[in-house]
Order: structure tokens, then C-alpha cells, then sequence
């Protein structure tokens, strides 16, 4: 059975929807805290290895950031792909849950924490289960996905959040490889080659 667009979705829906979008992306942005991305990124630049981990859409969102710490030169590994290594002492979890209570997520970060490793939590909940594990929390200031009355954002679910921690740890690639006098042709060296 094919689906027929309505006849009310048209340019200026779509138009709206962008404009709606975007708007919120730059509201999150500008009330994002940047002292405790900069504590972050330190931590980041000092670790043995970095270790990323989210489920669904932030899980995808921060496989793109640990993408970006690799041509930093960062070793970095994604929780669950069979070549992650143990996490160990010093190392840093980067942990994406809206909510602070994805059971996954938190238990990782406390397994982290045991091993003596440092959490760096990215979460919408800052006394959440996950923000009281972290080392560093970097609060988003968006909707989390239970947010039906629609009071934080008019986006479906957590996309508000899940744009954010693309587009946020986007920026803090950008800030340090400004910092670090890398040449972008020196990044690509690190690009996959296998394609």
C-alpha cells in the first residue's frame, strides 16, 4: 500500500520544520556551559584511550565524535565492537544518555569508574544515575525522548539531545585541532582507507 503525502505538507511546512529545527539546535548551543567541554577535552587529550558509548540515535551521534578523536591521533574504540579493548587507569568513557538512566550506558560507566578510568557523561540530567558515576558532566540543556507535551522542544522524542551531542562534540573536535596546529591534510592521513 503506497502512502499519499497530504496535501498540506508542502514548502512551507518543510520550511517551518527546518527553521523549528535549527532554532533549537542553536538554543542548546548557546546554553551549553563551555568550562566543562573545556575540562573534557583536556581530559580527552591526556588519555591512554578513549572509549565511547550510547544506545540508538546518541549511541550513532557519538560512533561520529569517536570518528573525530581518531584523527586527533586519540586511540579510541567503540563499547561493543569486538577490537574494544579493556578499559584501564586513566583512560576516559564518553557517555551519551539523555536521561541519565539508560541501564547500558550506566552500567559502563561504573564499570569504567572501577577500573580507575574517567567519565565523561553527556546527559540532559545532570543528578542522574549517570551524572553522579561521571567524572565531568556535560549538561545538554534539551528535551529528553519522554518529552511528549512538547514544552522543551517540538521535535519528535530525544532529537533535540541526539542532534546536540553530534553537533556539540563536533565543536570540540573543531576547538582542539584549532588548538593542536594540525594541518588538515595531517588529519587525513589517519582517514579510513578501507572503504
Amino acid at each position: 500500500m503506497t502512502k499519499t503525502i497530504p496535501q498540506e505538507f508542502d514548502d512551507s511546512l518543510f520550511a517551518g520544520a527546518t527553521r523549528a529545527v535549527v532554532g533549537e539546535v542553536d538554543r542548546v548551543s548557546a546554553a551549553v556551559q563551555p568550562g566543562s567541554w573545556i575540562r573534557a577535552g583536556a581530559m580527552l587529550l591526556k588519555a591512554p584511550a578513549v572509549f565511547t558509548i550510547g544506545t540508538g540515535r546518541s549511541g550513532l551521534a557519538l560512533q561520529m565524535a569517536a570518528m573525530r578523536f581518531m584523527h586527533l591521533g586519540l586511540p579510541t574504540h567503540v563499547v561493543g565492537e569486538v577490537t574494544a579493548p579493556a578499559i584501564g587507569e586513566r583512560d576516559v568513557l564518553v557517555a551519551a544518555s539523555g536521561s541519565g538512566s539508560t541501564a547500558r550506558v550506566v552500567r559502563a560507566a561504573q564499570t569504567a569508574r572501577d577500573q580507575g578510568a574517567n567519565v565523561v557523561a553527556l546527559t540532559t540530567a545532570p543528578d542522574s544515575a549517570l551524572g553522579k558515576i561521571a567524572t565531568e558532566v556535560l549538561v545538554i540543556p534539551a528535551a529528553d525522548k519522554q518529552d511528549f507535551d512538547g514544552k522543551a522542544s517540538v521535535q519528535y522524542a530525544g532529537s533535540l539531545f541526539e542532534q546536540s551531542v553530534l553537533l556539540i562534540t563536533d565543536s570540540l573536535f573543531h576547538a582542539l585541532w584549532q588548538t593542536s596546529g594540525t594541518q588538515a591534510r595531517e588529519l587525513w592521513r589517519l582517514h579510513a582507507n578501507l572503504e
